[in-house]
């Protein structure tokens, strides 16, 4: 691995208040399967040096927390700001720079989780006290969650929380990274595990036995074919993919090449247009997969076929008139909007809350999940100024 100078801040370079923050968020190794406890003790000190109190919903073991803050008026409704804490892993991926040690390079900002999604959090926090010093009329609340890239699975304990609110916010503005453009959309994704059973027999004996592999290659079939009627059911051309999507993901079976193996699993997905009910979706593979069971299943009793649900999130769907879609092109200059093909806490709050979102934040997922993810300053720049004036419509 090689590494640029760290003479290159500070001497070369100011960094701005945001690219400061971000500078310490990005060290916290906030990687999915580990704590997020560092960065929102930080984050909860930054904020009650400001005089903001803020309230964590920890997990089960109290070793992950989401962060919630509220500033301006009490329960009035006003604008949440949502992003996530979690990074995904840096395991097996190629880097050239340290990944929890931001650096600058030519305009960009590099680190695990400056796009994905630090970078907006950072603009938010660096924003804090201006909004603090002010009168503000309209409140703040601030949403800071866990394990978002296995699902939205810490945030459900937040919205939980928010249900028995007495007052919920008016909208929500999710800050993945769009490049800073409105976007009201994005597919839902149910995430499925398929265990098929066969029965054990020697391999040179292959009447006596039932190949769960076979089994499990027939129902990814019967997932093909399904993804082949998908595309002429629903469209949606606002999306680089526009219909519904189904991919499996990985698959494990057998163990020895002399024995029929008994048992295969294998994980797949489903990313659905809000046109498309995923459960209906899942029902049709189930009866196509019962056809199969019905084939065998007289003469190998014990066979089966299992399809369970693990994760599920909805899709997002926000009306283009709705007063949040037209704040955020009022600030961003522009009444272009996006759909997105990876999902967010959105679908979530405006599922279960009924809480109008539009997500909007710096950098392009074009950067995310990948080695050498980056951020480009000029990005976060657009990002405070949006802030900005978005606290003066606050007031």
């Amino acid at each position: 691995m090689t590494t640029w100078d760290n003479h290159i801040w500070g001497t070369k370079l100011t960094m701005t208040k945001t690219e400061q923050i971000l500078q310490h968020l990005v060290s916290f190794p906030t990687v999915s399967r580990d704590s997020n406890m560092a960065l929102i003790e930080y984050i909860q000190s930054y904020l009650n040096d400001v005089s903001i109190d803020s309230t964590l919903i920890f997990n089960d073991e109290k070793t992950k927390a989401n962060l919630y803050a509220s500033l301006g008026p009490e329960n009035s409704p006003g604008v949440m700001l949502s992003g996530h804490t979690d990074v995904v892993p840096i395991d097996g991926q190629d880097w050239t720079v340290e990944p929890f040690s931001m650096l600058e390079k030519e305009g960009r900002l590099y680190g695990r989780g400056t796009t994905d999604m630090k970078g907006f959090i950072a603009s938010v926090l660096a924003m804090i006290p201006d909004a603090a010093a002010l009168d503000l009329k309209k409140s703040i609340h601030l949403a800071f969650s866990y394990d978002e890239e296995i699902g939205c699975v810490g945030v459900r304990s937040m919205v939980e929380m928010l249900e028995s609110a007495p007052t919920k916010p008016a909208f929500c503005i999710v800050g993945e990274p769009t490049e800073m453009k409105a976007a009201v959309a994005h597919k839902g994704k149910t995430a499925a595990l398929c265990v098929c059973r066969g029965v054990e027999a020697h391999s040179a004996l292959t009447t006596k036995g039932l190949n769960a592999i076979y089994l499990a290659s027939d129902v990814i079939n019967v997932i093909r074919d399904v993804q082949e009627d998908l595309k002429s059911r629903s469209s949606d051309h606002h999306y680089d993919v526009p219909y519904t999507t189904l991919h499996v993901g990985t698959i494990a079976g057998g163990t020895a090449l002399n024995i029929i193996p008994r048992e295969c699993s294998f994980k797949f997905e489903i990313r659905n247009l809000k046109a498309d009910d995923p459960d209906e979706i899942l029902s049709e593979i189930r009866q196509r997969s019962q056809l199969i069971v019905d084939k065998y299943s007289e003469d190998f009793p014990a066979m089966e076929i299992a399809i369970d649900i693990f994760n599920q999130y909805p899709a997002l769907d926000t009306s283009p008139e709705e007063e949040v879609v037209r704040l955020v092109q009022s600030l961003i200059d522009s009444e272009a909007i996006l759909k997105l093909g990876f999902g967010t806490e959105g679908g979530l709050f405006q599922h279960r809350l009924g809480i109008p979102t539009v997500i909007c934040g710096p950098g392009s997922m074009e950067q995310g999940h990948k080695p050498d993810e980056f951020v480009s300053r000029s990005q976060l720049e657009k990002c405070d100024q949006f802030l900005q004036k978005l606290i003066r419509q606050m007031v």
